[in-house]
């Protein structure tokens, strides 16, 4: 390879269309969260996508590999992270269709105009700050909590991003449901398409993808639930295709 892979990552093969991403050993690593996502914010050909706390850069990567979208910029607040994923992009040729800009999300009108994109998707911090267990390490402890920006902070960024009958795509937890309802509809995203994710049958969501559409009428529609493992333990087959999709 002929960019630069520092002591602390790992290089990983996507296995996809040759693709691969760089991860820090030691820190938050994607995780299966991102591929779903990733599979449920079907996007069209010449859309522009905004990916708001992109982290690694794997949801612009993913997408993609997946859709023709036109342009997909990704918003990181760590320096460190942003850095590996612009390298990410770079190694794998995608700087003609992907951008990643470090900064602070809720600065957004620093980095882009509003009203300019088609699709917003996000990732976001599942935890309040405060709730839970804080892990020592810096960057798991901003993954995985609203330490730097809220629930609220993300929606307002996606309001703000796009235009009229835009769309927002969000995975996060069921126990903050009730959050993301009321942030979107606070935000005049409406929340048009929910559903949620359980480990096997029988078993309660652990998480849940959601689609609003900016300034849509009210009506939420509750799609059957994404299982990911069969009672022996093998991956779905919706799951597997999810995966073979790629």
């Amino acid at each position: 390879m002929s960019f630069k892979i520092l002591p602390d990552e790992t290089l990983e093969d996507l296995q996809v269309k040759g693709l691969f991403i760089l991860q820090k050993k030691d820190t938050f690593r994607f995780g299966m969260d991102a591929v779903l996502l990733s599979s449920f914010a079907a996007t069209g050909r010449g859309r522009k996508v905004l990916d708001l706390g992109t982290g690694t850069g794997i949801i612009p990567i993913l997408m993609a590999a997946r859709y023709e979208a036109e342009k997909i910029v990704g918003i990181e607040l760590q320096p460190d992270i942003s850095d590996m994923a612009k390298r990410s992009v770079e190694g794998n040729g995608l700087e003609d269709r992907i951008e990643i800009i470090q900064g602070d999300l809720k600065n957004y009108r620093d980095y882009f105009n509003p009203n300019s994109f088609d699709v917003v998707v996000s990732n976001p911090p599942y935890m309040k700050a405060g709730s839970g267990f804080l892990n020592p390490q810096q960057g798991k402890a901003i993954s995985r909590h609203e330490i730097h920006c809220t629930l609220e902070d993300v929606v307002k960024c996606a309001d703000t991003a796009l235009k009229h009958g835009g769309e927002l795509y969000m995975v996060h937890r069921p126990e903050r449901l009730v959050d993301v309802l009321t942030s979107m509809r606070n935000e005049r995203l409406e929340p048009k398409v929910l559903r949620f994710v359980c480990p096997k049958p029988g078993t309660a969501p652990n998480l849940f993808l959601i689609k609003g559409i900016k300034n849509a009428n009210p009506g939420l529609r509750i799609l059957s639930d994404l299982i990911i493992y069969e009672d022996n333990g093998n991956y779905t087959e919706e799951l597997k295709a999810i995966y073979n999709t790629l």
